[in-house]
C-alpha cells in the first residue's frame, strides 16, 4: 500500500460567524486523487487554500503535507506542489510560451531546462500549435490547460486543482481527466475540488463529501454509491404526474424522495421501477443509475447546486 502524504485532523476555518471548514480529518496516499465534492460554498477552496499555506486554519487542529506543516513551511509545501486556481489568472500581454517561462523563474529553472520542459509540458497538453499564440486567441478550454501545464513546471509532487474544468464543454473536460489519469501514474498526488458529480466519480480514489464545511460523507465513490443508496432511480419530472403517485401503494422496497415538484423512487431491482413507469401513461420520467448527487440528495435533502 502506498505512504500517507498527507494528515488533517480536526482543522476548522471561520470568517467571522461564517464557519467555513468546521472539525475537518482526512488522509491522502501517494500517488491517488483525493476530491472534495460539494455544492458552492461548501468550504472546499477555502479547506484547498489552508493546505499550501495561503490561509490559516484556527484552533489546535494539525496538518502534515509531505512532512510539513503549512503554518510554518508554507514556502518548503509551495515548492513542491503545483497549484491550478478556479481563475484563469493568465498574462493576456505575453504569449503561450513567456507565461510559462515566467513561472519557470520563480522555480529557478535554468534557460535551458524551462525551454526543455516547456516543450515537454506544451506537448502533453496539446498546446504545442499555440506556443507562440497570445493569449486572447485561446479558446477557454485551451486556457484551462496552459493553467494546469504551468502548474505542473517545477515537476510537482502534489498537484492542486480548485474546480478544474468549471465551464468547459464535454470534450475538453474528458482530455484533462485523461491528462490528470496519466500524472497519476506517473507518481502525482492529486487533490481535487469538484461539484461536478460525474468528474468526481471519474478521477477520484477516495473522496469527502461537504455540505456547509462539514464532512458527510467519505471514502471510494463506488462504496459510496453502493453503500449509501439503492442502485437505480425514478425520476418522475412532471408535478401532476408525481402527484397522481400514491406513495402508500408503493411496493416496500421502493423509497420515495420528493424534489420540490418532482419525485424520485428509488430501488435496487430495476423491473420494479420499470413496471412503475408503465402505469404512469407519461412520458414525464427518466430511469437511471444513481449517482453521487442522489447520495448527496439523500444525505442533505437538496441538490449539489443549491447552495442554500
Amino acid at each position: 500500500m502506498s505512504d500517507t502524504v498527507i494528515q488533517v485532523r480536526n482543522i476548522s476555518k471561520n470568517f467571522g460567524v461564517v464557519h467555513a471548514v468546521r472539525d475537518l480529518s482526512f488522509s491522502v496516499w501517494a500517488a491517488s486523487c483525493f476530491g472534495f465534492l460539494g455544492p458552492n460554498g461548501a468550504g472546499k477552496t477555502t479547506m484547498m487554500k489552508m493546505l499550501y499555506g495561503r490561509n490559516r486554519c484556527d484552533g489546535a487542529g494539525t496538518m502534515d503535507i509531505f512532512g510539513f506543516d503549512p503554518r510554518h513551511d508554507e514556502l518548503a509545501i509551495k515548492f513542491l506542489s503545483g497549484v491550478v486556481p478556479q481563475e484563469d489568472n493568465l498574462d493576456d500581454e505575453l504569449d503561450v510560451t513567456q507565461n510559462l517561462r515566467i513561472y519557470s523563474k520563480f522555480y529557478r529553472l535554468l534557460p535551458n531546462t524551462a525551454s526543455q520542459r516547456i516543450a515537454e509540458l506544451l506537448q502533453f497538453m496539446e498546446l504545442s500549435d499555440k506556443a507562440h499564440a497570445n493569449i486572447r486567441e485561446l479558446s477557454g478550454g485551451m486556457k484551462r490547460r496552459l493553467v494546469i501545464a504551468r502548474a505542473l513546471l517545477n515537476q510537482p509532487r502534489l498537484l492542486i486543482l480548485d474546480e478544474p474544468t468549471t465551464g468547459l464543454d464535454p470534450q475538453v473536460r474528458h482530455l484533462i481527466w485523461d491528462k490528470l489519469r496519466q500524472l497519476k501514474k506517473q507518481g502525482t498526488t492529486i487533490l481535487l475540488t469538484t461539484h461536478y458529480m460525474e468528474e468526481a466519480f471519474a478521477l477520484c480514489d477516495e473522496l469527502i463529501i461537504m455540505d456547509r464545511g462539514s464532512a458527510i460523507l467519505e471514502g471510494p465513490p463506488r462504496r459510496l454509491l453502493r453503500e449509501q443508496i439503492e442502485r437505480y432511480v425514478l425520476e418522475i419530472v412532471e408535478g401532476e404526474t408525481a402527484a397522481a403517485v400514491s406513495k402508500s401503494a408503493l411496493p416496500p422496497s421502493v423509497r420515495a424522495e420528493p424534489v420540490q415538484n418532482d419525485l424520485r423512487l428509488f430501488a435496487d431491482d430495476i423491473e420494479i421501477l420499470r413496471k412503475l413507469a408503465e402505469q404512469l401513461h407519461s412520458d414525464h420520467f427518466h430511469l437511471r443509475q444513481t449517482n453521487l448527487e442522489d447520495v448527496f440528495l439523500k444525505a442533505t435533502g437538496r441538490r449539489l447546486h443549491e447552495t442554500q
